[in-house]
């Protein structure tokens, strides 16, 4: 699907204080389409939210962030921009200079500081992703040329989605999208994480991106952090995890924009869960995910 939209519920007014809901921008990450967010989206349209999972090109880290950028133009009022995986690096470039992005949110992504890559950052982190991998060739019209990188099918399941059924991973394996090799390799240019807060949902299962690296960025960034056992595709395995912390960014966004934190803060799944309870609605959702079609659909419970 190349873009997911709903309607949202009317703005209320509450005490002269901004209470319209911010549109929620998924952005996926390599490997994927924005049906990996389906049971996100589904969540967040019940609750009257105004939801775009656009396409994510996966040509590199400077085409990719300035299309993103340009759907964000294209969108009025406040917006929360939420990113998993290589849709990390997306996020933190496609905000900088837009002051409708209230709250950035970091779903077992990557999260490049300015000079960085994900390549950069794998090294300093390793994972199995490195050996997981396939290098193809592709050709273009204009006489443009590159390399396009594959999940190795009988890695797939268990890098990517351990903890989802084997049925399900040999269609992700089928059905992916490549990505240029580019998405990995060109420097981030900007960091708009470091003056739009932040949220981090930390993959404790991950074998794509090193769960310490995850740490460390969320650290780095004063992130609001949450950690869950799950893989790499939390936002497929555990959409009513993710929907809560997309919603913990939404309600501040919607209210008034905080501060950031002086450091990273991590909690458990119940202690984030607790918090969230209080707050009033609750927890969020690139290196890649897998595409995921209709029929992959999860039951809203």
């Amino acid at each position: 699907m190349a873009l997911c939209t709903s309607a949202a519920a009317p703005a209320a007014a509450d005490g002269g204080r901004n209470t319209a809901k911010p549109t929620i921008v998924l952005v996926h990450g390599a490997f994927a389409d924005a049906s990996s967010w389906n049971g996100v989206v589904e969540r967040l349209q019940r609750r009257g939210y105004t939801v775009i999972a656009p396409a994510n090109p996966l040509r590199g880290l400077y085409n990719d962030s300035t299309y993103i950028a340009s759907v964000l133009d294209s969108i009025k009022g406040p917006i929360v921009l939420v990113g998993h995986s290589y849709g990390g690096s997306l996020i933190s470039s496609a905000a900088e200079g837009n002051p409708r992005v209230k709250s950035l949110v970091y779903v077992s992504a990557l999260m490049p500081d300015v000079g960085e890559n994900g390549m950069s950052l794998s090294a300093r982190f390793p994972s199995p992703l490195g050996t997981a991998t396939k290098a193809v060739p592709y050709r273009a019209d204009g006489g443009i040329s590159g390399t396009d990188l594959y999940l190795k099918p009988d890695r797939l399941h268990q890098v990517f989605a351990a903890d989802l059924p084997e049925s399900t991973t040999r269609i992700m394996a089928v059905t992916q999208r490549p990505v240029a090799t580019t998405a990995f390799s060109e420097k981030a240019k900007a960091a708009a994480w470091k003056h739009i807060p932040s949220w981090f949902l930390v993959a404790k299962q991950d074998r794509a991106i090193n769960p310490v690296q995850e740490r460390f960025e969320a650290k780095r960034a004063g992130s609001h952090t949450v950690e869950i056992d799950s893989s790499h595709v939390a936002m497929i395995s555990h959409p009513e995890a993710v929907t809560d912390l997309v919603l913990q960014a939404a309600t501040a966004a919607a209210s008034a924009r905080p501060e950031l934190p002086a450091t990273g803060s991590t909690h458990d799944a119940r202690t984030e869960t607790a918090l969230t309870g209080i707050a009033a609605a609750s927890l969020i959702a690139g290196a890649g995910t897998i595409l995921l079609g209709r029929r992959l659909r999860r039951p809203v419970p």
